[in-house]
C-alpha cells in the first residue's frame, strides 16, 4: 500500500494550525452590540430632505366645485333623447358581423383578420405602387443607354469618312 512520505509533516501542520479556529473564526473580532441589530430598509439610499418652494403657498387652481356653491336647479333639456336613440337605430346601417373562422365544427371561433389566412398587404394605400428607388434606377439606366449610344455615334462620326465636294474629288483625280 502507498503512504505519502509528506503525511508526518501535513499532520504536524494540521495540529498547529488547528488551534487557531477553536472559537469558530478569528478570536479576536468585535462582536456586534444587540442594540444595533439590523432593520427592515436600514441599506436603502435615503432620499434628501424635500425643500419648500415659495409658490407652494398659492394654491393650485381647483376643477372641484367648492362647498359653498350649488349647481344650477331647473335646467332641463328639451331634446327626447328616446325617440333620437329610436330614429338613429331605424335608420342606421346594420352591423357586419366580423368575419371568422373555427377549427372544427364544434370548436372555438376565432378572428379571421388577426388569424394571418387574410393577406392584409392589399389593403395598404401604396399597394400596386411602384417604389420610388425602383423607378429613379430605371430611369438612371435609361440615360445611361442614351449616353452610351450618343458617345458611339460620336466615335463613329470621328472616324467616318469625309464626302468631298466635286471640286476637291476633281482636283484629287487629276
Amino acid at each position: 500500500r502507498y503512504i505519502s512520505t509528506f503525511r508526518p509533516s501535513v499532520k504536524h501542520e494540521a495540529e498547529k494550525n488547528k488551534a487557531q479556529w477553536k472559537t469558530m473564526g478569528p478570536a479576536k473580532v468585535a462582536v456586534p452590540s444587540p442594540k444595533n441589530f439590523l432593520q427592515k430598509h436600514s441599506k436603502e439610499p435615503k432620499l434628501p430632505a424635500r425643500k419648500k418652494e415659495q409658490d407652494s403657498k398659492k394654491l393650485p387652481a381647483l376643477s372641484v366645485p367648492r362647498r359653498t356653491e350649488h349647481p344650477v336647479m331647473g335646467v332641463q333639456s328639451k331634446k327626447n333623447f328616446i325617440n333620437t336613440n329610436a330614429v338613429a337605430a331605424i335608420k342606421g346601417l346594420p352591423k357586419k358581423p366580423q368575419p371568422v373562422y373555427v377549427d372544427r365544427r364544434q370548436g372555438d371561433k376565432y378572428l379571421l383578420e388577426t388569424s394571418g389566412l387574410v393577406p392584409k398587404y392589399i389593403k395598404k394605400k401604396d399597394y400596386g405602387v411602384t417604389p420610388k428607388y425602383v423607378t429613379q434606377r430605371n430611369d438612371e439606366m435609361k440615360r445611361a443607354q442614351k449616353e452610351h449610344e450618343a458617345s458611339i455615334l460620336e466615335h463613329l462620326k470621328k472616324r467616318a469618312m469625309k464626302r468631298l465636294s466635286d471640286e476637291e474629288r476633281r482636283s484629287l483625280l487629276q
